[in-house]
């Protein structure tokens, strides 16, 4: 039997970040709703509760009962879960005077503490949350403190039992592996044997014993995502799989051949499809964000729902859905705030009266790479940036034209092409241009122009849940500002994104 910790999820956003910080330690771990999760048997190691956006004091918050838990197994309860933990067990938990969010710095550290062995004194956290720890209860230790936040850690006494009002899940928490690895090996006593291959090897089987002879239907984007879950359910169910990869008309320059061209030696059946003149039209004069993305999602269902039907007896639709298509677009695990719709989750089902299977749902994008990695996936696919479901349509702020998307395709050529040729490309997460709905008055030999503004975004990540402005050299944003602007007829002006996720996004819209 699988050795494993479980992961109580209160509907935090983060919650799936600390399954894959564990799987990053090769520890399985298994997350659960806080209200419907197993009885812990001899292969849970662990238990570690989430953050939520609930306060405790709050008459609907998450209240689980943790008997056969707390004081019998080891037990980590990371923000909310910590407060959860005080609250319940006769502390005080209040609203703090000022929100407690953003970088802190750790000051007393208790000596000798395991939870925060090898991990320097002054290391910086990622706090998150509007309430915090007044009074704890007389049998429990505070073992670290950051300048503002007296009881940043304990531990109950008589038991392997702690709280954090951090977050080690989160990239910003610079030492939180460590952290979380000191807790599910030196507390829990796990094996750290849980691998790409592993999830290969579980996942194929489990694709070949829900699937059987069914035929499955998957649409492909060109992208990591996509391509991976393609390549398991070949692995699981080979001929039985059919791939349809539909152009919108909002996909990068030539991308639509290239990508085909990148499938042909894989196995894949691969159908393409041109329905760029639908769309286009479709989104004519629609400037809302979120009805673009309606439409686009709309359109795109029906284009490949029409497609899919001449495929006779198919009977399953697949998708290449991973954790932050999930996360932002609607809660899996618990009560998380929507941020954002996305037409690559859900709709397709139901249309098509199919049966869904996402191999990749609780997979992050590095995660993917390395499965990617270990299936043996072209580099050239597995390296690709991410790139939007709805594609350049949400990269054009206002109404999409096919002038605006040939403009944007073309700023966005060179933008990539220069940093794979400076040698940046691999060191961003996620890069692109967006059209803006801004016109700015330039001066063009001896002509006067009123054109209109393109941004640069790169960003660095691990996991897209956060992320921070990539610190490109100003001699390439220089190079990119002057080749965009003599190149491209329509932007005579350039200027680069400096904002960081949060409080702003990856994408514009």
């Amino acid at each position: 039997m699988q050795e494993k910790i479980l992961i109580l999820d209160f509907g935090s956003q983060y919650t799936q970040l600390i399954g894959r910080r564990l799987r990053e330690l090769s520890v399985y771990c298994e997350i659960y709703p806080f209200n419907h999760f197993p009885r812990p048997d001899d292969s849970v190691k662990g238990v570690i509760l989430s953050g939520s956006p609930f306060s405790v004091r709050d008459d609907g918050a998450p209240r689980p009962d943790l008997t056969g838990i707390k004081g019998k197994i080891p037990l980590l309860g990371i923000c909310y879960g910590a407060q959860l933990l005080v609250h319940q067990n006769g502390g005080e938990v209040a609203a703090s005077d000022s929100r407690e969010y953003g970088r802190a710095r750790l000051g007393f550290v208790a000596e000798g503490c395991p939870l925060f062995q090898g991990i320097p004194q002054h290391s910086q956290v990622w706090m998150s949350h509007g309430d915090t720890i007044v009074t704890m209860p007389s049998h429990y230790r505070c073992v670290a403190s950051t300048s503002d936040v007296t009881n940043a850690a304990f531990r109950i006494e008589g038991e392997k039992s702690w709280g954090i009002q951090f977050h080690p899940e989160v990239f910003h928490t610079t030492d939180g592996i460590r952290l979380l690895e000191n807790f599910v090996t030196s507390e829990c006593g796990c094996p750290q044997n849980w691998t790409p291959e592993s999830f290969i090897e579980s996942t194929i089987a489990s694709l070949r014993n829900t699937l059987g002879q069914d035929k499955v239907v998957l649409g492909l984007s060109g992208g990591v995502d996509s391509s991976v879950a393609g390549l398991l359910l070949h692995k699981a169910i080979g001929r039985n799989l059919h791939c349809i990869f539909v152009d919108h008309g909002l996909l990068r320059k030539n991308e639509f051949g290239e990508v085909l061209r990148s499938y042909e030696d894989m196995g894949l059946q691969v159908t393409g499809v041109n329905a760029r003149e639908r769309f286009f039209r479709d989104l004519a004069g629609v400037t809302d964000p979120e009805e673009k993305r309606k439409i686009i999602g709309k359109d795109f269902i029906e284009v490949f729902d029409e497609e899919a039907h001449r495929i006779e007896e198919v009977k399953w639709l697949a998708q290449g859905t991973i954790y932050p298509d999930v996360i932002e677009s609607v809660s899996v695990n618990g009560p998380s705030v929507t941020i954002k719709s996305h037409h690559n989750v859900g709709g397709l089902p139901e249309k098509m009266k199919l049966k869904i299977v996402e191999p990749l749902r609780s997979l992050f994008k590095d995660e993917v790479r390395r499965v990617g990695k270990a299936l043996g996936l072209k580099e050239e696919l597995l390296a690709r940036h991410p790139f939007p479901g709805p594609g350049l349509g949400i990269r054009i702020l206002g109404e999409v034209t096919p002038e605006k998307v040939a403009m944007l395709q073309e700023a966005d050529a060179i933008y990539t092409g220069g940093l794979k040729q400076w040698g940046l490309y691999d060191k961003v997460w996620q890069a692109g241009v967006i059209l803006l709905p801004v016109r700015s008055v330039g001066v063009m030999g001896d002509e006067r122009t009123y054109e209109n503004v393109a941004a640069l975004r790169a960003v660095t990540s691990t996991d897209a849940m956060t992320a921070d402005w990539a610190h490109l050299p100003y001699e390439f944003l220089a190079a990119m500002s002057g080749e965009i602007i003599n190149k491209v007829r329509g932007i005579n002006r350039v200027v680069y994104d400096i904002s960081s996720k949060p409080p702003a996004t990856i994408e514009w819209e």
